[in-house]
């Protein structure tokens, strides 16, 4: 068990000042916006989501959650972030859904709901965190046999420093600056090898291809920048 969390103040605190702004698909929020669709008709291709029980892991002001959501799942949603948390739960009287919103890290959803849920989703969250592979435990420990974990992230590629950091936080200002760091990011192979590591099963990689031009998200074989994968629990 855990004695601390696996966590940065200072991304808490990053993340908790766009809280506010989370729901803007302007704002600094604008590629989740954008990725979401996508990540969410990932998942949805992979699991029945009606009357699935989901954790969403790291779910920020709730943009994946209320997407599951509305596909049918039963979904509680994580984080440590008391100011996303907060802005999640404002949201939902305006979406007039049901999910259980959390402050909580994925260590302690893991010890209290152990081998509970059908999907776990964890998007862009692992290239924040100080111990990759105990967030990658938590994840598999959460699932029920059988169950699936998806995860997103960058991938440790010149081409993902171009884009994700001086692209999107330098030149576009898209994101704030010091929003990623690059040798936190992870390639497939090691991350991959954490899952495995955890006892779960790779199913596949794919690329997330996204232009921030025309705002267009799609599923690639490329995965030089950002890559969504799926892995099982053996039942």
């Amino acid at each position: 068990m855990q004695t601390a969390p696996n966590v940065s103040p200072a991304e808490i605190a990053r993340f908790d000042s766009l809280a506010a702004r989370w729901w803007d698909p302007d704002g600094e929020s604008r590629p989740l916006h954008d990725l979401n669709p996508v990540r969410a008709a990932y998942i949805a291709g992979r699991v029945d989501l009606r009357d699935a029980k989901v954790a969403d892991v790291g779910c920020g002001g709730g943009l994946l959650s209320e997407a599951l959501t509305r596909a049918g799942a039963r979904v509680t949603g994580v984080d440590l972030g008391e100011k996303v948390i907060e802005i999640a739960r404002l949201h939902l009287h305006e979406s007039h859904l049901s999910v259980d919103y959390r402050v909580l890290s994925s260590a302690e959803l893991a010890d209290a709901e152990p081998e509970s849920f059908d999907a776990v989703c964890c998007m862009e969250l692992i290239e924040h965190v100080p111990d990759p592979a105990a967030l990658v435990n938590d994840l598999a420990a959460m699932l029920k046999p059988g169950g699936r974990l998806f995860m997103s992230t960058i991938n440790r590629t010149p081409a993902a420093f171009g884009a994700a950091i001086l692209g999107a936080e330098y030149v576009m200002r898209m994101l704030p600056r010091g929003t990623h760091h690059y040798a936190q990011f992870l390639k497939p192979s090691e991350l991959g090898r954490l899952l495995r590591h955890a006892g779960l099963e790779l199913e596949d990689v794919s690329g997330l291809g996204y232009n921030p031009l025309n705002r267009k998200a799609w599923l690639s074989k490329v995965t030089a920048i950002n890559y969504v994968l799926s892995a099982r629990k053996p039942a």
